[in-house]
């Protein structure tokens, strides 16, 4: 009854939420990195300060946000947003916000997941009519599509590869 005691199980759910933990510290360290490069370093910036909170909310340590700060001091390559848009299963649109520091390796990524799934890359402006910018929110969508189920099981297929691409940092559908 190899791997069935109970340290073995443990050992199984500890590695399964260290590594989402993982995820979720690097996409606030990117984030927390550009924001404290806008900002200079300022801490008191409304921008850095949210990031900071957000971050500590989801439970990242005080040394790991010290050090993506400085991190923004360095004169290392630097991190960009960028605005993906496609359309899904069922014609749901998608606005898919990623920071990347090598633009051509992320839209090669996504492009990838996309077509794997069977769908592509869409225009500048094509999905994100679809959709209202908020600062809170991020993208608010001002139209919905109704989708089958068979198409809600392939968006949340495609939403979960997208979201595990460690320079995806949100993805937004107008699907209900």
């Amino acid at each position: 009854m190899a791997g069935h005691n109970k340290w073995a199980q443990i050992k199984r759910q500890k590695g399964k939420t260290d590594a989402e933990k993982s995820k979720l510290f690097s996409k606030f360290s990117r984030l927390i990195t550009v924001e404290a490069k806008k900002s200079g370093g300022n801490k008191n910036s409304p921008s850095l300060k949210a990031v900071i909170d957000r971050a500590k909310a989801a439970n990242m340590t005080n040394d790991a946000i010290e050090r993506a700060v400085k991190k923004s001091s360095d004169n290392a390559a630097a991190m960009e947003p960028i605005t993906y848009e496609a359309y899904g299963p069922g014609g749901c649109a998608i606005v898919i916000e990623a920071l990347t520091d090598n633009r051509n390796k992320a839209a090669q990524e996504i492009k990838f997941i996309l077509s794997k799934n069977g769908f592509s890359l869409a225009g500048i402006g094509a999905a994100t009519w679809a959709f209202e910018k908020s600062l809170e929110a991020g993208w608010v969508p001002k139209t919905t599509v109704a989708l089958e189920d068979e198409d809600v099981a392939k968006l949340d297929t495609l939403v979960t590869e997208l979201e595990a691409n460690d320079e995806v940092q949100d993805v937004y559908t107008n699907a209900e």
